[in-house]
């Protein structure tokens, strides 16, 4: 799986630009504020339909334009295939083609162009609170499986609806009345979540205590432990039995959600944690515990997208690699020896035997010295 070539329009502070990319390592470089997470981020869009910054499409679309356009070539499952966005300012819905004809959703485009993230703040995801570690999960098994992406779309509008309800009823006791029409169906597609997430994890920690073991020199135990909310009594049952659960603790939470006007019961607030040989690592690990553990579960997400996909994931490694020390850059370095990959670095001789060099100025490809673009 490979993406050959990338076109920008008003993307960022991109106002144009075309590149083609090496099969193998394409090493992006250039100063702070240029533009190379913006790259990266057009990639991980192509390919998910999802930004790892912006919260609204909009946010993408260069000042001053009122859309923009993200279009790939992609060589993927044994074929060449092209990919194409066009977001727009406002309210406008985007627009996705797949090799020329729209396309309704991204679950259309599952498999195209799956891609593993990795930055700076992934490092210390083990540390942070859990709604940075959900969206780590959410982001992986949505591009695994499109039902997935689907069911937490709907998942979220209803809690939405949900606690407007909650809120509005100190003023309007009426409302309530619609109130178990909501929790039902809240219930059951929290429990088709927690199915998903409970098999992702296990698998996620199975494949991370691999990496980590080879990391550590076997000296250090992996362990990767998924929390659901308290009311379900074994996350791998039945969909039928998550969500009978769901709603048994729905009513023994019944009067507090009312009394706070908050939605208590639920895997909106799902986490996991790691631990290494018993210890937990968010309480008591050190840093380079930390930094190691976050590489293993990266790694492993990317070895999970290519068992499923039958194909490497491009991997983006946004500035990650000057965050490590050396003998950590050096594990990192040797799990990409396939595949495609794109790094950004802000010194441009620390790592150039890597791969393809692509210098980035201030939004524009930067013409090598005695050359004009």
């Amino acid at each position: 799986m490979n993406l050959n070539e990338l076109t920008l329009g008003s993307f960022r502070n991109y106002e144009a630009l075309n590149l083609s990319f090496d099969p193998g390592v394409n090493l992006i470089v250039g100063d702070n504020a240029q533009g190379k997470t913006n790259l990266l981020e057009s990639i991980f869009y192509l390919g998910s339909g999802k930004s790892f910054r912006a919260q609204k499409n909009s946010e993408l679309v260069r000042f001053g334009s009122d859309f923009c356009d993200i279009e790939g070539k992609i060589f993927s499952q044994e074929r060449e295939q092209t990919l194409r966005w066009i977001l727009f300012k406002g309210s406008r819905p985007r627009q996705l083609y797949r090799n020329g004809a729209k396309k309704k959703t991204a679950g259309e485009i599952s498999g195209v162009l799956p891609t593993v993230l990795f930055c700076p703040e992934d490092l210390m995801v083990l540390k942070t609170g859990a709604s940075q570690r959900r969206r780590m999960g959410d982001y992986v098994l949505c591009q695994l499986r499109p039902n997935y992406d689907a069911a937490l779309t709907e998942y979220h509008r209803i809690l939405d609806q949900k606690s407007r309800i909650l809120k509005e009823h100190f003023e309007n006791p009426r409302i309530l009345e619609i109130l178990p029409e909501f929790n039902q169906r809240l219930c059951q597609v929290g429990a088709l979540l927690i199915s998903y997430r409970a098999r992702f994890y296990e698998s996620l920690g199975q494949s991370a205590a691999k990496f980590h073991s080879q990391f550590s020199g076997g000296s250090e135990e992996f362990t990767l432990e998924y929390h659901t909310d308290s009311g379900i009594r074994d996350p791998f049952a039945p969909i039928s039995e998550l969500t009978q659960d769901l709603l048994e603790h729905l009513q023994q939470r019944y009067r507090a959600e009312l009394e706070t006007g908050q939605c208590l019961v639920g895997p909106q607030k799902d986490d996991f944690e790691v631990s290494l040989s018993g210890v937990n690592l968010k309480s008591y690990g050190s840093q380079g515990q930390t930094r190691t553990a976050a590489i293993s579960l990266k790694l492993a997400q990317r070895e999970l997208m290519g068992r499923e996909f039958g194909e490497e994931p491009v991997l983006l490694l946004d500035d990650v690699l000057s965050e490590l020390d050396p003998g950590r850059q050096d594990f990192v370095l040797n799990q990409i020896v396939s595949g495609q990959v794109f790094i950004t670095c802000c010194e441009p001789g620390r790592f150039t035997k890597l791969g393809k060099t692509i210098e980035i100025r201030s939004g524009h490809l930067a013409a090598p010295e005695g050359n004009d673009l």
